[in-house]
């Protein structure tokens, strides 16, 4: 994960965290746990009711292990008319 998260960097990229919340930002750092610096960020908040709200968040930092998923993105890739219903929390099975 490490060498694809250099390849990134300074680019656009979506993390989706293990409580549901999508946040998209331009990739500063990270470190060997997976620990990201988004700047420029922003999350977006998805709703049945009405199209896609963003919320500013600036510079922002995200702990390794809430980080559920990542990816590049780009601008033209999003769809601010979509409702859909926020995402829910993940879980883990314990044994």
């Amino acid at each position: 994960m490490a060498s694809t998260l250099l390849e990134w960097k300074n680019k656009i990229v979506c993390v989706v965290t293990c409580d549901g919340r999508i946040i998209v930002g331009e990739l500063a750092g990270h470190d060997q746990v997976q620990n990201l610096i988004l700047q420029n960020s922003h999350e977006r908040v998805y709703s049945i009711d009405v199209e896609v709200e963003q919320v500013p968040l600036g510079l922002y930092v995200i702990r390794g292990d809430n980080v559920a998923l990542i990816s590049d993105v780009e601008d033209k890739d999003w769809d601010d008319t979509v409702k859909a219903e926020p995402l829910n929390s993940v879980t883990q099975q314990t044994m």
